[in-house]
Parts: structure tokens; sequence; C-alpha cells
């Protein structure tokens, strides 16, 4: 089993930069993809961004594309997304999610460890 817990998210104003954590419970988080999703009110939940088990490969929504990257330190047993230019409409509440493989995709199927997630609010 698989503990995540979100962390980093608040209130900011549009073209702030703010970066989410993703902490997991053990050292063999290593083992594991992860990826990032959001759901904003009344919108259905979508991907973010995700990050092999090594960080050697990364995949990107085309909203987030340019703004946000994702990145890993397995020594630290974190994930995490840094975000740029921040936009109303990226308002959300952020998860982090891993798949029981060292690779990960936008397919929210693939995924079955959820963090609780943390709210991210970005005004105008």
């Amino acid at each position: 089993q698989v503990q995540l817990v979100e962390s980093g998210g608040g209130l900011v104003q549009a073209g702030a930069s703010l970066r989410l954590s993703c902490a997991a419970s053990r050292r063999t988080f290593s083992s594991h993809g992860v990826g990032w999703f959001r759901q904003a009110p009344g919108k259905e939940r979508e991907f973010v961004a995700a990050i092999a088990w090594n960080g050697g490969n990364t995949y990107y929504a085309d909203s987030v594309k340019g703004r946000f990257t994702i990145s890993r330190d397995n020594a630290k047993n974190v994930v995490y997304l840094q975000m740029g230019s921040l936009k109303p409409e990226d308002t959300a509440v952020y998860y982090c999610a891993a798949p029981p493989r060292p690779v990960a995709g936008p397919r929210e199927s693939d995924y079955t460890y959820w963090g609780r997630g943390t709210q991210v609010t970005v005004s105008s």
C-alpha cells in the first residue's frame, strides 16, 4: 500500500507560481510512476502531468504544457508539480496518484493510489 499526501496548495493571483508536493509513505515509492490530476468545480477530473519511476519520461496535458513541470526526488520520496503562469482556470483540487507500475500516463484508470488532494485557487 502506497499512501500519498499532497501539500502546497493555496490562494494566489493570476501569473503567480506555486509548487505542489506529493509525499509518499515508503522508500519503494521510487518503483512507481506518479501522476497529477485536478478537479475543478463543475468539471470532471482531468489529467495534468505524469512522471515515470526514474523521472526519465514526463507527460503533460496540453493545457499546462510549458507552464507546469513535474519532477521527483526519489531519495526524499517526493514528487513535485511546479506550476507557473497560473491562470484562474487552473483553480481546482489537485491530486497526486500512483499506478501499480513504474510508468505513468494520462489514463486515470491506470491509477490505483490516490491522495486526498490540495486546493489551488487562482484569482484574477
